[in-house]
């Protein structure tokens, strides 16, 4: 087994904006995997914000390369275990590693991802397009670029409320709404019933993730449905949201892959809450990763290669209407 990364930039149509950062170009870490003529790719995104850099991820593969390019292990829940004492402090190369372990382990068996997991493609919830923050004219024409049913609309500006009257002039698309922890606890429950007419599907993170007290108050009087994304990062986390959202969005990368993050997902479905996973602006390589394991989810976001204006990759092909799997087993990404 040779392990071996690769980094590139994944240039942006648009500048993307959220309530905490803007972007024009997102730096990449391909993690790759190889042995006998089998190819496993896995992929993260550098974060600021969660101050992952592309020298930390390799220096977090670099301390489990002995144990990847070892025979001690025989698949990616394995690997996963072996080397979760190494990434503590960087969730998003152990990702990069499993969805390459991954997409390695179903090659070598020749089958696709969603086939191993016994999911139906059929079943794939249609994702949203997401509208990052800009002048409502940019944003207005961001959505016309991109005719789409369900559009993700990012927030936590001064502004908020009149953003989302104005773009509902010009669609009548379902909006979600995703505020990246901007609001109080009193401005979420006052907006919601607003956002309810404005035939806004639910709410993602309005509060800090910290913010408990105001979560429960919002759960309670929140005219629509709050989802957890800054609250709920790591498996233990799935518990402490229950009683505080209806549903909770996993980031595979912030969950360390595509291992925990399933059990996150089944542990949030005992709970009765609603299950989602989003992306961050990734190539085909993490987007078709997520497409394989979306027919569990309620909702999907994985629009990030959709965003780009040149790929780095090849993998699913996203439509409204449905997900189109490549003739390839694994997650079926090529590197272009």
């Amino acid at each position: 087994m040779k392990l071996q990364v690769i980094v590139a930039d994944l240039p942006l149509k648009h500048t993307f904006t959220i309530a905490h950062q803007s972007r024009d170009v997102q730096e990449t870490v391909i993690v790759k995997l190889e042995e006998d003529g089998i190819v496993g790719l896995g992929e993260a995104t550098t974060n600021p914000f969660y101050g992952i850099t592309v020298e930390n991820m390799k220096a977090s593969l670099e301390v489990a390369r002995p144990i990847i390019e070892s025979s001690l292990w025989d698949g990616p829940e394995q690997l996963w275990s072996m080397t979760k004492s190494m990434f503590t402090t960087n969730p998003f190369a152990q990702c990069a590693l499993d969805m390459a372990a991954w997409d390695f382990y179903t090659k070598k068996l020749g089958v696709k991802l969603y086939e191993y997991l016994k999911l139906n493609p059929e079943d794939i919830p249609t994702t949203n397009f997401t509208i990052g923050i800009d002048t409502v004219e940019k944003m207005v024409e961001k959505m016309k670029e991109v005719d789409w049913p369900l559009y993700k609309i990012k927030l936590g500006t001064d502004d908020d409320m009149a953003i989302i009257r104005e773009l509902r002039k010009h669609t009548d698309s379902v909006f979600r709404i995703d505020a990246n922890c901007a609001w109080t606890a009193d401005q979420a429950i006052e907006y919601s019933q607003e956002l309810l007419d404005l035939n806004v599907e639910f709410m993602e993170q309005p509060l800090a993730k910290d913010d408990l007290q105001g979560m429960k108050k919002v759960f309670k009087h929140s005219k629509l449905p709050v989802i957890a994304d800054e609250s709920c990062i790591i498996e233990s986390d799935v518990q402490k949201c229950s009683g505080l959202f209806h549903g909770i969005n996993v980031k595979l990368v912030k969950a360390g892959g595509i291992t925990p993050g399933l059990r996150m997902i089944y542990e949030a479905k005992s709970l009765g809450m609603k299950t989602m996973v989003g992306c961050m602006t990734e190539s085909s390589v993490g987007i078709s990763a997520i497409a394989h394991i979306a027919p569990l989810l309620d909702y999907v976001d994985m629009d990030g290669a959709m965003l780009l204006s040149k790929d780095i990759a090849k993998g699913v092909t996203i439509t409204p209407e449905k997900v189109t799997f490549p003739d390839r087993p694994g997650i079926g990404a090529l590197l272009l």
